[in-house]
C-alpha cells in the first residue's frame, strides 16, 4: 500500500505537468491583405491655350531727344516733364527777335535783286531795239545782256539766303514732333544753347512696345499678329495685351534667344513706360492636352512621376509637366486620356504594388 501511494504521488504531479504544457488551442488570425488602398483619377483632356512664357520691358513706340537746331540764347520753354504735347506744338523759343529781324533783312535784299533784275531786264530790251536800229553798239548789247544775267543770279542768291532765314527763324520755334509727352526737361531759359545742344526728351506713351527674349527653341512658333497678353506689378491681377508686329531675324549667341516685340495700345495712359512685365504669347488656342489633379504628381529628385494604375498594379510613369490651371496639371507627355493615376497613397506605392482601388476622386466607388 505504501508503494502504491508512493506512485500515485510522483505519477499525479507528472500528469498535471503534462497536461499544463498541452498547446492549447489558438484564435484563429485573419489573413493579412497584401493589396494598398488608393484613390484614383482618369486622364481627362482640357482645352487649354498652347502658350510661350515670356518676360520683358515696355519701351514708347516713338521718342525722340529735341535738341535746338538753331544757336542762341533760350527765351522761354513753355512745357514741364510729364505735359502732354500734340504734333507740332511749340514748346520753345531759341532768340526768336534776332531770327525775325534776319528774315525781314533777307525778304527785303530779296525785293532789291528783284527790282535789280527787272530794270536789267528791261535795259536789255531797250538796247535791243536800239541795236537793232544801229543806235546801240553791240558791245552795249553785250553789256545788257551781261548786266540782266547777274541781276538774275543775285535774285536767286537772295531767295536763297530769304528761305534760309525763313527756315530758321521756325526753328527757333522749337516744336513737339508727334503726339507725345514730355519726359525730361533739359534746357532752361536763359540757357545758350549751340546747334544740336539737347533741350527735351519726348515719348509716346499712347502706343507702346513689348520687348521681350523668347528661347532660340520656339523660333519658329513666333509670327507676327499673335497675341501677347502680360501683367504689371501696378495693376495686380490685371492682363494687359498687345500684337506682335516685329521678330529679331537674329539669335542672341550668348543668351540663345532671340527677341520680338509687340504692339500695346495705351491711350488712356495707364501703363508706364520702362515697366518690367511678364506674360506668355498664345502659339495656338484650344489645344486639347491631359490634365491630371495636382495630388498625383510627384516630383523628387528633378524626375516628374506619376503611378498609373494598370490591372490592379501600379507602374511608376514619368511625365513632363506643364503650367498648373484651376488646380489641374497639365502633362505635356507621358500620358493618354483615360488611364488612371493614384491620387493618394503614393508615398506606400512602389512600381509593380498590387493596390486596391476604394474610391475615384470622381465620388464614386470603385
Amino acid at each position: 500500500m505504501l508503494r502504491i501511494g508512493i506512485l500515485l504521488l510522483i505519477v499525479w504531479p507528472s500528469s498535471m505537468l503534462l497536461l499544463s504544457c498541452a498547446p492549447r488551442e489558438s484564435k484563429a488570425k485573419p489573413p493579412s491583405d497584401p493589396t494598398i488602398p488608393i484613390t484614383v483619377t482618369a486622364v481627362r483632356l482640357v482645352k487649354v491655350d498652347r502658350t510661350i512664357p515670356v518676360v520683358g520691358t515696355l519701351f514708347p513706340k516713338d521718342e525722340a531727344t529735341l535738341a535746338a537746331e538753331v544757336e542762341g540764347r533760350v527765351e522761354v520753354t513753355m512745357v514741364e516733364f510729364g505735359d502732354r504735347l500734340t504734333n507740332g506744338q511749340i514748346i520753345a523759343q531759341i532768340d526768336t527777335t534776332t531770327y525775325e529781324a534776319l528774315a525781314k533783312q533777307a525778304a527785303a535784299n530779296l525785293a532789291r535783286a528783284k527790282a535789280t533784275s527787272l530794270n536789267a531786264s528791261q535795259n536789255l530790251v531797250r538796247t535791243r531795239e536800239l541795236n537793232k536800229s544801229n543806235i546801240a553798239s553791240t558791245s552795249e548789247l553785250d553789256q545788257a545782256i551781261a548786266a540782266a544775267e547777274q541781276a538774275a543770279s543775285e535774285v536767286k542768291a537772295a531767295e536763297a539766303s530769304e528761305a534760309v532765314a525763313r527756315l530758321n527763324l521756325q526753328r527757333s520755334r522749337v516744336r513737339a514732333p508727334f503726339d507725345a509727352a514730355v519726359a525730361e526737361r533739359i534746357a532752361s531759359a536763359g540757357d545758350f544753347m549751340k546747334a544740336g545742344s539737347p533741350l527735351f526728351r519726348v515719348v509716346n506713351d499712347g502706343l507702346l512696345k513689348y520687348i521681350v527674349q523668347a528661347p532660340e527653341r520656339y523660333a519658329g512658333d513666333v509670327r507676327k499678329e499673335q497675341l501677347v497678353q502680360f501683367t504689371v506689378d501696378a495693376y495686380p491681377g490685371e492682363t494687359f495685351e498687345g500684337r506682335v508686329y516685329l521678330i529679331s531675324p537674329s539669335v542672341n549667341t550668348v543668351t540663345r534667344g532671340f527677341a520680338f516685340g509687340a504692339l500695346v495700345d495705351n491711350r488712356d495712359r495707364r501703363l508706364k513706360s520702362s515697366s518690367y512685365a511678364r506674360g506668355e504669347l498664345i502659339v495656338e488656342k484650344g489645344v486639347p492636352v491631359p490634365t491630371v489633379p495636382l495630388d498625383s504628381v510627384i516630383n523628387f529628385a528633378g524626375v516628374t512621376k506619376v503611378f498609373v494604375i494598370e490591372s490592379g498594379v501600379a507602374r511608376v510613369r514619368p511625365v513632363q509637366a506643364g503650367r498648373i490651371r484651376n488646380g489641374l496639371q497639365e502633362i505635356v507627355s507621358g500620358l493618354r486620356e483615360g488611364e488612371l493615376v493614384a491620387t493618394s497613397g503614393q508615398t506606400k506605392l512602389f512600381d509593380g504594388a498590387k493596390v486596391r482601388v476604394k474610391q475615384s476622386t470622381d465620388g464614386s466607388a470603385t
